[in-house]
């Protein structure tokens, strides 16, 4: 099982590619559940989300399946092995640059030091300096490097120390990163993936705990997807390297620690694709990154009391896995989501406005949104806490929504 270590290292993350289709609701019905395959256990025992997608004309939904989908054995024929998240991390880069020579990493302290938290540790070592390249503190100037690596042909991996830092970098992530592609015609690719640690810390000040999802989501042509077990950080991030579009990949700073049994064979997670983490009928509650946790402990008192909460971790931030999402809302006709993500221009924002255009018909009640409070992050760590949801406000907003 997975343990949350609320003090610690952080992750940052994800993007996902901008392929999405118009969806258009149609009767009041749940779609047939697509094809499952196998995964670990989960930090709260859950069993596994979908890996293969079909496609449904109107009336339905539609999936941006893509090749990268794997179904890995369960963990009772294979036990695997335990890692902590940023570990995780670290086996899926690791066995990317073996299967292919033209993967790279570039990143202040992520040579020899090992990275701030740890993911490149020993990389440097072993694949030596220009695989694994050190740079100067100038995130918007190696940012841009990597961006003209990747249109020749390389797949670099840009490591941000922290993800507000590359907010200095975000001319060569909006103009160049996300639009190369198509202002060249399709004549080149841009194969990068930006990680790198994010979110609200353990009194680490305004300036390290920021939420930058939404800041990034506008951008297009990129991808965004956020990890939040050691499970889905690895398959995330084999993913995001094979894919040629640029990918940002969200690790959060207070998941870095947390551990998990992951399977001793390869396996790599499918982009576009929400998780199933806890099946049940009274209401959708929609997650991810560090959420999670705190949703799944209010999830243990909702069923204290009586109440069956279905849990979605969505993981891809762009595009939204309305199949998942659709399927469900169709089921429950609830809807809450929880995030860290500021209110004003949120990632729930987006998600609210989603749900409402292509499954308005099916939802008996308004959809709730708890988010982070539209504040600086305070240093102070009572002041910290009242600016993020706690597993409280989820148990509150829960039976509010199943009046």
């Amino acid at each position: 099982m997975a343990t949350v270590i609320m003090q610690g290292i952080g992750l940052a993350s994800v993007f996902s590619s901008a392929n999405c289709k118009i969806l258009h609701p149609g009767s009041r019905r749940t779609l047939p559940e697509r094809r499952v395959g196998f995964f670990v256990i989960r930090s709260d025992g859950s069993l596994p989300s979908v890996l293969n997608g079909d496609k449904n004309r109107r009336g339905g939904l539609t999936t941006n399946a893509t090749k990268q989908e794997k179904a890995t054995t369960s963990t009772a024929s294979n036990p695997g092995h335990e890692v902590l998240l940023f570990e995780a991390l670290r086996e899926g880069l690791e066995e990317e640059m073996d299967r292919d020579p033209n993967v790279c990493v570039m990143g202040e302290d992520v040579g020899h030091y090992g990275g701030s938290y740890k993911v490149t540790k020993g990389l440097a070592t072993k694949y030596g300096d220009l695989r694994v390249l050190d740079t100067p503190i100038a995130e918007n100037s190696f940012t841009g490097m990597a961006i003209g690596a990747a249109m020749t042909g390389l797949r670099p991996i840009v490591e941000g120390m922290n993800m507000g830092f590359l907010l200095l970098a975000f001319n060569q992530i909006s103009n160049n990163c996300g639009m190369l592609h198509y202002t060249s015609g399709g004549q080149f690719k841009i194969p990068v993936v930006i990680r790198g640690p994010g979110g609200v810390g353990k009194q680490l000040g305004a300036e390290h705990s920021q939420r930058l999802e939404s800041y990034f989501q506008s951008i297009p042509g990129i991808q965004m997807v956020a990890c939040s077990t050691p499970y889905n950080a690895k398959g995330l991030m084999k993913a995001a390297i094979r894919s040629d579009n640029p990918v940002i990949l969200f690790e959060h700073v207070l998941l870095y620690n947390i551990k998990e049994r992951i399977p001793d064979e390869e396996y790599i997670l499918n982009l576009e694709e929400a998780e199933m983490v806890r099946k049940g009928e009274h209401a959708t509650i929609l997650t991810y990154s560090r959420m999670r946790y705190h949703v799944m402990q209010a999830a243990k008192t909702l069923v204290n009391k009586g109440y069956d909460p279905e849990v979605i971790d969505i993981r891809s931030l762009k595009p939204f896995d309305l199949h998942t999402i659709g399927n469900s809302v169709k089921k429950t006709h609830r809807v809450l989501i929880v995030e860290e993500c500021m209110r004003t221009g949120g990632i729930g924002a987006s998600l609210t406005a989603s749900i409402n255009e292509n499954f308005h018909d099916y939802l008996d009640a308004p959809i709730l949104c708890l988010s982070s409070q539209d504040v600086p992050t305070p240093y102070a760590g009572v002041l910290e806490e009242w600016t993020v949801v706690q597993p409280a406000q989820i148990v509150a907003a829960f039976e509010q929504l199943c009046q």
